[in-house]
């Protein structure tokens, strides 16, 4: 068939009237052709004709067969149905029968495994950050003649003078003074066992043999000669090694780890934990502290804490009141550190770990495992799961305080034994 007749020409394209195709010669409309996919309405050929609906006007044809389900409802608007024109969900728009459910199990799974993971990353870069952080400065190798370790693990917990990296203004404000150097206004040991924790505060003024000891940056040895002194002058004449074997050779007790903290870094701890709350029984003051406390309830900052584990010149038993409180108040910090509003709470617990770990000075062979242990022991201890005491004293003299020998030596060989304390300190 040729689509474009003779018949037509430009001069009659206007005339339209009574033409009925565009591909035909003739004037009379061509005969229906039969498509392959059509399917025609009830009463075929030759048949009863079903009336034309909608006002006489013909239905369109449907399609047998279509693609993917778009063709086969195109009638019926479901145009985007599932395969075979299938039923929809509400609307026609959700996932009707035709699409599986979604695998809830394989979400839950695929989430959990997500979150473990970022868990387990988040906890090792935790960690070796923080080990990066802390000060390994003490050789424990350096010091000699040392007791063989018992059971269990000790700890010697200094609280020094040391101003070391503080301004002019931190030193006022804190009420520090300038003094060079550092010596150690509190001492403590920690022993960590199996049968019960034991804190023992050791007075700074207790009287005490200078032994013979290695030079820490000579490496010369120097004879004892049986020079008795104050705890503290120990650290002051040697540092850290001194001090450590001064403690083992007036306690016969074997030293495991060593951790320092300075005045700057006490007062930022608190800070960075949002202050400390504790109950004061009776109020005080002490001008050289700068000390100004009520008796009740209250929350001290890092100013207000550090005064009050320095003060001493407001009490009559001076240094024994002082490790009294200093045992009161670390009690009251390990406290606050571990509840769940710093531990929880990442925008609290790093700001507190940051400040602790800068802040502390240990020994070489010190762990975040053995740090970790020594907190949770000093926060079991102050929470009544062990005991805290201050080193039994007899007397004194020369303005020294004298170790109970008898107690002391009873004190040791609990401890060597990792046997419940029954000794009772002052």
């Amino acid at each position: 068939m040729n689509d474009w007749p003779e018949a037509w020409s430009d001069d009659n394209r206007g005339n339209r009237g009574n033409r009925y195709g565009r591909g035909s010669g003739s004037t009379q409309p061509e005969s229906a052709r039969v498509m392959r996919q059509v399917r025609r309405q009830p009463g075929g050929p030759g048949g009863p004709q079903a009336a034309p609906p909608y006002g006489g006007i013909p239905q369109q044809p449907t399609y047998d067969q279509g693609y993917g389900g778009y063709d086969s409802d195109y009638n019926t608007g479901q145009v985007y149905g599932t395969p075979g024109g299938g039923p929809q969900g509400p609307g026609g728009y959700g996932p009707g029968p035709g699409r599986p459910a979604p695998n809830w199990g394989r979400r839950i799974k695929w989430t959990a495994i997500t979150l473990v993971t970022l868990l387990v990353v988040t906890s090792v870069a935790t960690y070796f950050w923080a080990d990066s952080k802390l000060h390994r400065d003490v050789d424990l190798s350096k010091v000699i003649d040392r007791p063989a370790a018992g059971k269990g693990t000790n700890y010697l917990i200094v609280g020094s003078d040391s101003r070391a990296g503080m301004s002019d203004e931190e030193k006022k404000k804190l009420h520090t003074g300038s003094a060079e150097g550092k010596r150690t206004d509190s001492m403590m040991i920690l022993h960590v066992g199996d049968n019960g924790d034991t804190l023992v505060s050791l007075p700074r003024d207790s009287d005490v043999e200078i032994p013979t000891y290695k030079g820490s940056a000579s490496g010369k040895v120097y004879q004892g000669k049986g020079r008795h002194t104050k705890l503290n002058a120990a650290y002051a004449e040697d540092g850290p090694e001194l001090l450590v074997r001064t403690v083992e050779y007036n306690t016969g007790l074997h030293i495991d780890h060593y951790v320092e903290i300075g005045f700057a870094g006490f007062a930022n701890i608190v800070d960075a934990v949002g202050g400390v709350e504790m109950t004061i029984d009776k109020g005080f003051k002490d001008k050289y502290s700068g000390a100004d406390f009520k008796a009740g309830k209250q929350t001290l900052n890092g100013e207000q804490a550090l005064a009050f584990v320095r003060t001493r010149h407001a009490f009559a038993t001076s240094d024994l009141q002082r490790t009294k409180n200093q045992q009161k108040f670390l009690s009251a910090l390990a406290h606050q550190v571990a509840t769940p509003s710093t531990i929880l709470n990442p925008f609290a617990l790093y700001p507190t770990m940051s400040a602790g770990l800068d802040s502390l000075t240990v020994d070489k062979d010190m762990s975040l495992w053995d740090l970790g242990s020594m907190f949770w022991a000093m926060k079991g201890v102050s929470g009544g799961d062990g005991t805290s005491m201050n080193m039994p004293v007899s007397g004194s003299t020369g303005g020294n305080l004298v170790w109970d020998k008898s107690k002391v030596k009873t004190l040791v060989d609990e401890l060597k034994n990792d046997e419940k304390v029954t000794v009772t300190g002052n």
